[in-house]
């Protein structure tokens, strides 16, 4: 299991990765990081919530109110202009992060 600190730190270029596919909600969002990270990122709606206001209030992320196939009320995600450019910068940040401990480590970084 990933620690909590990792993990906090990571979500919000996670959030922003995977609503840069499509539109989505906050459960979809907590299943999809599950299932991607093969269990290892286990997020809560309590941990998720708050950064995703975060991003809403910073303006990179935009939602609306909709129904899901079964009629029930959902918040719905998406990346705005602003936050597609968020994650460019994201992404070189983590790359760096990402190219110094394999360095540090001895470990040949898996990037291409």
């Amino acid at each position: 299991m990933i620690s909590k600190e990792l993990t906090a730190a990571s979500s919000r270029p996670l959030i922003l990765a995977v609503l840069s596919g499509s539109e989505n909600y906050g459960y979809a969002i907590i299943q999809q990081v599950r299932e991607l990270s093969g269990g290892e990122l286990e997020w809560s709606e309590g941990m998720l919530y708050p950064v995703m206001h975060r991003l809403e209030k910073e303006g990179l992320v935009l939602s609306r109110w909709g129904k899901s196939d079964s009629g029930r009320r959902r918040k719905y995600y998406r990346l705005s202009a602003s936050g597609k450019r968020a994650l460019q910068s994201e992404k070189q940040q983590w790359f760096a992060v990402h190219e110094t401990l394999t360095t540090l480590w001895g470990t040949k970084p898996c990037l291409s």
